[in-house]
């Protein structure tokens, strides 16, 4: 789009939005909308990582090629581990592939259709996919960033805490996955809805699903990213994280913002980003921090 239609497209759009939720489909579409006039990014759809109708993926890759491999950063959508779709994140994968990283979006099996720990098994096969086949878009297997928010970041947090999960894919958690982003993640909650207690039960196996059980000290780095009016997930997920990681030595960052809710967290990755939060320049600024 030139200049003017760009900018009368994202007045209408923004006049929208303010007219409906931040998480309806119709606000996903208007968020998505401007996407699909850049021509900045290349998508890849549907890549399949496993034999489940859900286990597919997209890339979203830098139009402009370079010399050297682009960085790659998989991302896990959120959604109470029920619902959503990799083509509602477009916006996720076209503001990161502007910043010049190479960006993958699984989808993945959910509730009722299955039960955790399957929900985070399907995350861990789509990164080795990403390792394993990645180079072939461009991309640095060496450096995969894995990023993830709400639910997604539960998956996330998982998969770079308790090696378990890449090792049944035949991989070292550690050369797979550089460092970790979660915005807003259950990190180490206890499941008190009936949906949860059985998605997560029996109350024996919550120590398995709490990110906090596998903290030893040999972690990726991790930036925790929370906003101070989040209602959907409590700060103590962030805290409690955070605490274990120094107490056994670890690399982490922490950063919460203020007058920000669980939906504006991941609404500062879309073009509109009325509050002006600075989440993409903090997660692309923590990279390599730690190491």
């Amino acid at each position: 789009m030139n200049g003017l239609k760009a900018w009368r497209c994202q007045t209408m759009l923004l006049s929208f939005l303010l007219t409906t939720s931040a998480c309806t489909q119709a606000s996903f579409t208007a968020a998505n909308l401007p996407t699909h006039f850049d021509n900045v990014i290349r998508v890849v759809r549907d890549k399949t990582y496993g034999p489940e109708p859900s286990q597919k993926l997209d890339i979203y890759i830098p139009a402009d090629a370079k010399d050297t491999p682009f960085d790659v950063i998989v991302f896990f959508y959120g959604g109470r581990w029920t619902y959503g779709a990799k083509e509602d994140y477009r916006f996720v994968g076209a503001t990161f592939a502007k910043r010049g990283f190479l960006v993958v979006i699984p989808d993945y099996r959910k509730y009722p259709q299955v039960r955790f720990p399957l929900i985070v098994q399907d995350g861990a096969k789509a990164l080795a996919w990403a390792y394993d086949h990645i180079a072939e878009s461009h991309g640095n297997p060496a450096r995969i960033h894995v990023v993830g928010h709400s639910a997604g970041a539960h998956i996330g947090a998982l998969l770079a805490a308790d090696r378990h999960y890449l090792a049944e894919e035949g991989h070292d958690r550690l050369l797979i996955l550089r460092d970790f982003v979660g915005l807003a993640g259950p990190y180490a909650f206890t499941p008190d809805e009936p949906d949860l207690e059985d998605m997560f039960g029996p109350p024996k196996n919550c120590p398995n699903m709490q990110v906090t059980t596998f903290i030893d000290g040999t972690q990726p780095p991790m930036l925790l990213l929370y906003g101070d009016r989040d209602t959907a997930v409590k700060l103590a997920n962030l805290e409690k994280l955070e605490q274990r990681i120094k107490q056994r030595g670890g690399c982490v960052r922490s950063h919460i913002y203020p007058g920000v809710d669980h939906t504006d967290l991941i609404g500062a990755l879309t073009w509109w980003n009325l509050q002006k939060v600075p989440v993409a320049d903090d997660i692309t600024r923590f990279f390599d921090s730690c190491h």
